[in-house]
């Protein structure tokens, strides 16, 4: 099905062809996907609209059913979308595996959650009055996913909007559309109905983006990528009041406190740092360790880091892969010389190089750094730890505040007092305490000031997909 779109339940050709799809650690064609635009879109969002009103009438148990058998089939298949996924998008292929059963736990927790959309009742304020809320779907939702989860950005939108009762246009990354096909087959093959769940891919983001947000069918926009992108979802959905949930950038800070367990700091920088090669939104982007320790886990941080291997994420052996494309390895190369030029150390690292048509580059560590620097303030997307000294608690805080996002955080204490005031101090929406990977399809995934509006996972995350009606009855 590889090269082909899926609106109201066929798989189509798209009006301007295919598009190669290349698989980065090696620049070998992988597959092809559809190349479409304005017109599939609007043809899948009047599909999507079509199905809404029959979908939306189903019962939560209906739709739950569902999403156990997506949920089953996933599971099934871990190791061939694994595979998909690791020849798409680069991450070595366990990574690439966990990150299949982390999609799949999404539209598991969304079939339980799909039964728990309670209403409420409330006292009225006269005998002859009856006063109730109810919650229904939102109606059709535009989905719109980025490169570096070609599998869990999918299921945590999907899920909930299914869940919910509502109907999806899916536009995946043009970098990594082929798990979404994968996915959508699934989806065909677990019995969602035609029309429920629509896909659009192509070279153009903006032609179908443009068309989802200025369609008026289109209740609800789902997006996870740049604050520059969604800073112009906003200013479009502005047109018609458009309901949107935004997952955006992130600069995550790391603090490792005088009394904290160094190798439980190092194993979580680490595990955090170099997931997907350093290409996540809530990856460490900076650490700051205290003075007391900051010797000792720079040290032992860097002996860490030699011992990733870097290559093909296909190879079993490899830690490591490749960045996405040139544009991303010349923005981590640009952030290292930037940061040497003023003065950090290269503590391990430091190169990178293209290998067979892939671009590479080595686990970093850079030491002496300042708030002078580049990667002090912008986003690396690579395999770059920049280390900076602190004297207290109250600096890391301040210097972990100091920057207009505020996804995720990570923090290593063992004293609890201590823990909480940092914890709250912390302007993130997610924190990590004494834990590198704090990501839970059960818990709420989202982010304050510039990281986006919304929360995606949790029993939060199927509220966006809801309106909520209240209904005064008279006796």
């Amino acid at each position: 099905m590889f090269g082909k779109i899926y609106i109201n339940g066929e798989w189509k050709e798209a009006d301007e062809g295919t598009l190669d799809v290349i698989n980065p650690a090696n620049g070998e064609v992988v597959g092809e996907t559809a190349n479409a635009g304005e017109a599939e879109t609007k043809e899948a969002i009047n599909a999507a609209h079509e199905a809404f009103d029959s979908w939306s009438k189903t019962t939560a148990y209906e739709r739950a059913d569902i999403l156990r058998k997506i949920h089953g089939l996933m599971m099934e298949r871990q190791d061939e979308l694994g595979e998909l996924l690791t020849r798409e998008m680069g991450k070595p292929l366990a990574e690439a595996k966990g990150e299949v059963a982390y999609a799949a736990s999404f539209i598991e927790w969304y079939a339980d959650e799909a039964k728990r959309v309670y209403g409420e009742t409330i006292p009225s304020g006269s005998e002859n009055k009856r006063l109730m809320v109810i919650h229904q779907p939102v109606g059709v939702v535009g989905a719109i996913t980025p490169w570096n989860f070609p599998q869990a950005m999918i299921t945590r939108k999907v899920g909930p909007a299914l869940a919910a009762g509502c109907t999806i246009v899916l536009k995946p990354a043009k970098n990594t559309p082929l798990s979404a096909v994968r996915f959508v087959e699934i989806c065909e093959e677990a019995g969602v109905p035609k029309g429920v769940i629509n896909l659009v891919t192509g070279q153009s983001s903006s032609a179908i983006g443009n068309e989802l947000m200025s369609n008026e069918k289109v209740r609800k926009v789902t997006f996870t990528g740049s604050t520059e992108v969604g800073s112009n979802l906003m200013e479009q959905g502005a047109q018609d009041i458009k309901k949107l949930s935004l997952e955006l950038g992130g600069h995550a800070p790391a603090l490792v406190l005088d009394d904290a367990d160094i190798g439980k700091a190092v194993n979580g920088v680490v595990a955090s740092k170099f997931r997907a090669s350093g290409q996540t939104c809530i990856c460490v982007n900076r650490v700051y360790a205290d003075e007391k320790v900051y010797e000792e886990f720079v040290e032992k941080f860097a002996d860490a880091c030699k011992d990733l291997k870097v290559g093909d994420g296909m190879d079993e052996n490899v830690k490591v892969g490749p960045l996405i494309d040139k544009d991303a390895y010349d923005k981590v190369e640009r952030h290292v010389q930037d940061a040497v030029d003023k003065g950090a150390k290269v503590v391990t690292g430091g190169n990178g190089y293209e290998k067979d048509g892939g671009y590479y580059f080595e686990p970093t560590v850079l030491r002496d750094v300042n708030h002078d620097m580049i990667i002090m303030h912008e986003e690396t997307f690579g395999p770059v730890a920049p280390v900076q000294k602190i004297t207290s608690d109250e600096e890391g805080v301040k210097l972990a505040n100091t920057t207009p996002f505020g996804l995720a955080s990570y923090f290593f204490t063992e004293n609890m007092s201590r823990g909480m005031k940092v914890a709250e101090g912390l302007e993130y929406g997610i924190v990590g305490w004494n834990d590198g990977g704090p990501s839970a399809a059960q818990a709420p995934f989202g982010g304050w000031k510039q990281s986006g509006v919304g929360r995606e996972g949790g029993r939060q995350g199927i509220m966006p997909f809801l309106e909520t009606k209240y209904i005064s009855i008279g006796l």
